[in-house]
This record gives structure tokens, C-alpha cells and sequence, in this order.
């Protein structure tokens, strides 16, 4: 039996391709504006600065190592960690760390007239 061969058609136009632009958000806006201008990094990099500085990072790592000791280290997934690490670093981000980074949110988007 001869195989038959594949109809020949016409690609299938992409959904995309067909739906109308669209402007972007506010806060895509922002988003672009913060990488283009460098900010964006320059704010990771006093976050990092600042985490170090209080002791949160060190904090963050002696969780992790305890509850890799207590689970076994072949019994931990990185998800695993990620999951249960996730809602303690964030809640334990001291308040003048966040009202700083606040702060310069608010002269950057002040300067740039947003």
C-alpha cells in the first residue's frame, strides 16, 4: 500500500496576528520605564544591599538549612523550599527596608513626570 501524501494547505494564521493592538497598561508603562532607565537594577541592587545589611538574607538561609536538615537533603525539592521559605521572607522584610524603596519609587516616578 503507497503512503499518500500530506494535503497541501495554507499555514494556519496565528490568533494573534488578528487581534487588534492594544496600548499598554500603566503598569507595563512603569515597567519599561524602570529598565530602560536602569532604576529597576539599581533599586534590586539596594534591596540586596539592605537584606544583607539587616541580617534578613542570613535569616532566609538558617531557615532553609533547617528545614533541609529536618526533611533529609535527597528529600527536598527546590519547589518545596521555594513554597515554604516564600511567605516567611516576605513577611519578615524589615519596615524601613520597604518605606526606603518606597521612597525612591516615589522620587523616581516624581522625576521622570508620571
Amino acid at each position: 500500500m503507497k503512503a499518500k501524501s500530506s494535503v497541501n494547505r495554507p499555514p494556519t494564521p496565528d490568533v494573534a496576528d488578528n487581534l487588534p493592538e492594544r496600548e499598554p497598561t500603566f503598569q507595563e508603562l512603569l515597567n519599561i520605564k524602570f529598565i530602560e532607565t536602569g532604576e529597576k537594577e539599581r533599586l534590586m541592587e539596594l534591596l540586596r544591599e539592605r537584606l544583607v545589611d539587616c541580617g534578613w538574607k542570613d535569616e532566609m538561609k538558617s531557615i532553609c538549612r533547617a528545614f533541609v536538615k529536618k526533611k533529609g537533603r535527597n528529600n527536598v525539592t527546590v519547589d518545596e523550599l521555594i513554597h515554604v521559605i516564600t511567605p516567611k521572607g516576605r513577611a519578615s522584610v524589615p519596615d524601613s527596608v520597604k518605606a526606603e524603596l518606597l521612597q525612591r519609587i516615589r522620587t523616581f516616578l516624581v522625576s521622570a513626570s508620571l
